[in-house]
This record gives C-alpha cells, sequence and structure tokens, in this order.
C-alpha cells in the first residue's frame, strides 16, 4: 500500500477509546484540514491514556500505534483539543477546522510500516468523508511554527503526497519567500528563521544554513500550484 495509491474503498475500524477533553466545534466550523502530530512518547498506550485524562486538556481524534492499531478519541464531528495555539491560512481556532491524528513517534526513530500504512487509510477515509484536499494535510508544526516540530524530519510526507494524500513541490521559480509562505498558508507571526525552519522539517528535512534559491524555489512552486483558501 506505500508505494501507491490507497485502494479506493479501504477500510480499518478504529477501537472506541474516549476522552473527555473535546467539545463542540465553534460558529458551526466543519473539519476542512487534517493535522498530524508525533506523541514524543515511547509507548502508544500511555500517550492514548494521557489524550484521555482530564487533567492533560488535551486530546485527538486518532491515535496510532506502530503496530498499526488505530484507537478513535473523539467523534469527528466534535472538537478535539489537539492543535493550540497557530494558525494556517486565515484560519486561526484550527481545533474547529481540523481533525487531529497523534502518531506514537519520539520523533528522533523511524515511522513504523504498519503504522504508515494505517495512516495512508485513515487519513484517504478522512479526505474522502469531509472533502478535504491533499493541500490541507498539514504537520502540526506548520501551523505552530517556532512552537511544535512534530511530526519532524522523519516522518516521510512525500509518500503520502505520492498517494494524493499530502502535497510535495518541486524546486522551481524564484519569489519573495515570506510573502509566497503566506500564499500557501504560514500565516502564523513568527521571524523568518522560525518560518525557515518549520518549512524545511516537512520539505528540506537535511538542510542546513541561511535561507537559499531552493528554499525561494519550493516556495514558489506551493504558492502557486496550492494557494491557500481565502476563507
Amino acid at each position: 500500500m506505500g508505494s501507491g495509491t490507497v485502494p479506493r474503498g479501504a477500510q480499518l475500524t478504529p477501537l472506541w477509546h474516549p476522552s473527555p477533553n473535546c467539545g463542540p466545534r465553534r460558529d458551526g466550523a466543519r473539519p476542512d484540514l487534517i493535522v498530524l502530530h508525533y506523541t514524543a512518547m515511547t509507548c502508544a498506550e500511555k500517550a492514548r491514556d494521557w489524550l484521555c485524562h482530564t487533567d492533560a486538556q488535551v486530546s485527538a481524534h486518532y491515535v496510532l500505534g506502530p503496530d498499526g492499531t488505530v484507537w478513535q478519541l473523539v467523534y469527528e464531528s466534535d472538537r478535539a483539543w489537539h492543535a493550540g495555539a497557530g494558525a494556517w491560512g486565515p484560519v486561526t481556532d484550527v481545533n474547529s477546522r481540523s481533525i487531529g491524528i497523534e502518531i506514537s513517534n519520539t520523533g528522533s526513530t523511524p515511522f513504523a510500516a504498519k503504522q504508515m500504512d494505517a495512516l495512508d487509510t485513515l487519513v484517504a477515509g478522512i479526505m474522502q468523508r469531509h472533502a478535504i484536499p491533499p493541500e490541507r494535510v498539514i504537520g502540526h508544526s506548520d501551523m505552530a511554527p517556532g512552537r511544535k516540530i512534530d511530526p519532524g524530519a522523519r516522518f516521510d510526507w512525500l509518500r503520502l503526497a505520492r498517494q494524493g494524500l499530502a502535497v510535495w513541490p518541486e524546486a522551481q521559480g524564484d519569489g519573495d519567500f515570506t510573502q509566497n509562505a503566506r500564499r500557501f498558508g504560514y500565516t502564523a507571526d513568527v521571524p523568518l528563521d522560525t518560518l525557515l525552519h518549520s518549512f524545511r522539517l516537512r520539505f528540506r528535512p537535511y538542510a542546513a544554513g541561511p535561507l537559499d534559491a531552493t528554499d525561494r524555489a519550493i516556495m514558489t512552486n506551493l504558492a502557486l500550484r496550492w494557494p491557500v483558501a481565502a476563507s
């Protein structure tokens, strides 16, 4: 499944493990974003249980274990507390407009094959149910640069893009990096070096040094091909 398109009609049945840390989506909002996270914990079950603890004041719609187990903690129709402060395009209450997926990983190890297979199927199903386009599948680090770095440099965004579950740019074009970043969706008010770090975590995870021509070309391509919606 990982090397091609997710089969149409592929199914998975999450295990229901409800979290009290949720509520209604505000102002009648509907989910039109998917935000991917890593748990930053070594044990999927402990992460799942923490997201269900009232003291945590955090949650997600889904948690994915390394063996491919998927737990659902919050109904997709409800607002989970996974995103926190940040923005994507004009959206500032990301929790009310998104579905959050926590992937069990510390951020320093590869993501397990069975886990990624389950993620492929889960994301494809969410996209289909809510008519979410691939450019609106983002990382926590995209909407909260400087505050969050997950799902991290080891996450395989290209794999998702090859299946139509995310986007992947080409290094084509030249333009103003910051302006094009805002056109693509990076609208959080952060310094250039913070923005660059979050961008590279996703699209150039092993690049280093100051902003360069490749960064500008990639961001220009993103802005031209997938400009963020105005609402």
